[in-house]
């Protein structure tokens, strides 16, 4: 079936090539990105028989291809005080798209600092070819469960759900640096369900590098299918204050300190339902339905994969949620 960004696909591949298994991600910006070869359009179609023609494999590797030529680094001071610097490397040109109110005051400068780097071309490519898949495997469980419409157990109906069925709800929450515009709803979009203005801001800084962008259009997510994965990815591979993001999870980057591990949060696949959704599905036993089933798909899209987690800390059960 042709779609409309079929086009794309033909294009990506033609500029990049095939080199399966590859970390090759652009280190200048004369590099082109590496090439994301853990899934076949045909694989992409049989994992989601029942999706909506708006969910197409195209859109998702030009979301994929987009993304990995932006770099951003954050800077936090304190606990809630920001610097983004965002990289294109199609360019090399680096813009603060967000710099709080006295971020650079004295007094402001002497307070912990924290520097990580979030670079989207490290999306299922960070590592070696099982890890990725593994990673692969754990962003997609997590999408089809928020996208599902069928009977648990079946893992055959992720990506059916462009936006939450009750949309009556403006999700909309206080927030001096991404306030909502008026008229407009934050309510869940696109396949991980983007939520909030505050998430919209944020994630429209990161893509856009505008702010404005989202929070003015936030219907943009359920409108262009690319945006709607770029907003996915984007939710997966960046960190929130002192919860990290659900790539560095999978890759082995993270590592609990005291506070975590005296709250059970251990690295496993677990952690992404914390980080997506704790407060409703962890901390409460294994016999959680919304948990499972998200333990059910990273299993069943695993052996898909043709890979294995042994050792997988799948549940979130005993994991304390983060609450802000």
């Amino acid at each position: 079936m042709k779609t409309p960004y079929t086009k794309y696909l033909i294009i990506i591949i033609a500029l990049i090539g095939f080199n399966c298994g590859s970390n090759t991600a652009a280190t200048t910006q004369t590099k082109t990105p590496a090439p994301f070869n853990l899934i076949t359009e045909k694989q992409f179609n049989d994992l989601f028989p029942q999706r909506k023609p708006f969910y197409t494999y195209a859109a998702f590797i030009k979301a994929v291809h987009d993304l990995s030529q932006i770099k951003v680094k954050v800077t936090r001071r304190g606990i809630s005080f920001y610097q983004y610097i965002r990289t294109d490397k199609t360019t090399g040109k680096s813009v603060t798209v967000r710099e709080d109110q006295d971020f650079n005051a004295d007094w402001n400068k002497k307070k912990p600092e924290s520097i990580y780097i979030v670079d989207y071309a490290d999306f299922c490519m960070a590592k070696d070819a099982q890890t990725n898949k593994k990673e692969l495997a754990a962003f997609f469980a997590n999408v089809a469960h928020e996208t599902r419409n069928g009977s648990i157990g079946t893992y055959d109906d992720g990506l059916m759900y462009i936006h939450e069925i009750d949309t009556s709800n403006a999700y909309l929450a206080p927030n001096d640096v991404y306030p909502a515009t008026k008229g407009k709803k934050y309510y869940g979009r696109g396949p991980i369900q983007l939520s909030y203005n505050g998430n919209y801001g944020r994630a429209s800084d990161f893509i856009f590098g505008d702010k404005k962008v989202l929070l003015n259009d936030p219907k943009m997510i359920e409108t262009d299918p690319v945006v709607a994965f770029e907003t996915a990815i984007w939710f997966w591979m960046t960190p929130e204050t002192d919860k990290p993001s659900a790539h560095d999870v999978m890759i082995g980057k993270w590592q609990p300190n005291a506070t975590d591990k005296a709250e059970g949060r251990t690295p496993g696949f677990g952690m992404t339902i914390n980080i997506i959704n704790g407060p409703v599905e962890c901390n409460k036993g294994d016999d959680v339905k919304p948990m499972n089933d998200r333990m059910g798909f990273y299993q069943f899209f695993l052996k898909q994969f043709g890979a294995t987690d042994l050792n997988c800390a799948c549940s979130c059960g005993k994991m304390m949620p983060y609450y802000y």
